[in-house]
């Protein structure tokens, strides 16, 4: 019982629970680019190659007996077949579904950083003291003459 009982504190840390909740929306998040990019990128790029659906490029590397490389279609009928086939075009698709997931990324991470930097410069107050150049005593800014050592006080830089 007592291993249940580490486990449970374990899986109850923060740590553990913030993992899990970016790991079920990064999954959520990677499906919804897959569909993006399938349904929206793809075809516009497929216009731009000449009709080309990158996923189903593929070169066959040796046709099963009685076939031609040739016969093969597509890449769907060459697993029926058991050819041996080089599908390069869904690696170029999942390049491109890493490539745009990375951007989305970097521009949420800008974006929350610049929250967080314009938060930061409205945290930011004017100073309300400084610091005696004779004493180095914290005075109030708007001082003329130090209370402790009664030195009168150039103008500062506030």
């Amino acid at each position: 019982m007592k291993i249940v009982k580490e486990f449970k504190e374990f899986i109850m840390r923060g740590n553990v629970m913030d993992l899990a909740v970016g790991v079920i929306i990064g999954g959520a998040f990677g499906a919804i680019v897959t569909a993006f990019i399938d349904n929206m990128i793809m075809p516009f790029i497929g216009l731009l190659t000449g009709g080309m659906d990158f996923s189903q490029q593929f070169i066959v590397l040796k046709a099963p007996e009685g076939m031609s490389a040739s016969d093969i279609k597509s890449i769907e009928q060459a697993k029926e077949v058991g050819a041996n086939v080089w599908g390069y075009g869904a690696f170029i698709t999942a390049v491109i579904n890493f490539l745009i997931i990375a951007l989305v990324i970097f521009l949420i991470v800008k974006a929350v950083n610049k929250a967080s930097n314009l938060r930061k410069k409205e945290e930011e107050a004017e100073p309300t003291t400084k610091v005696c150049p004779f004493c180095c005593t914290e005075i109030d800014i708007k001082a003329t003459r130090c209370p402790h050592c009664t030195s009168e006080l150039p103008e500062l830089e506030s």
